[in-house]
């Protein structure tokens, strides 16, 4: 089977479908693009260009004021999180430790008996 029989066989009988194939999958990225960006403007993200950089910054008082805001609850959180990891320590050792162990470590620190 010469090349120009494998064309005739195989693509020109699916060419309608191998471009609406393509037009489908094109129709479907912009779709996606225009769904985006229309979450985007929803939500208050600002828009980029294909650099990456913003379209139109927004830089008011409002903006900047959250902006602190999220960062002062973000390091409560962190410093939260943080005592919870330690006292989840502690907890893994009482809960792993045998009750034998636990019991003379409690022991030893009421001290000498009077």
């Amino acid at each position: 089977m010469n090349k120009t029989d494998m064309v005739d066989a195989f693509v020109m009988p699916n060419l309608p479908w191998i471009i609406g194939g393509g037009l489908l999958i094109g129709a479907m990225a912009i779709g996606g693009w225009i769904f985006t960006t229309w979450l985007r403007v929803r939500h208050g993200y600002p828009l980029e260009n294909s650099w990456g950089k913003a379209v139109y910054p927004q830089k008011n008082e409002e903006m900047v004021e959250r902006i602190r805001l999220l960062s002062q609850e973000n390091a409560q959180l962190r410093a939260e999180i943080g005592s919870m990891k330690d006292r989840l320590i502690v907890v893994e050792r009482i809960v792993t430790d045998g009750s034998h162990h636990l019991s003379h470590e409690i022991e030893r620190l009421r001290g000498p008996a009077n």
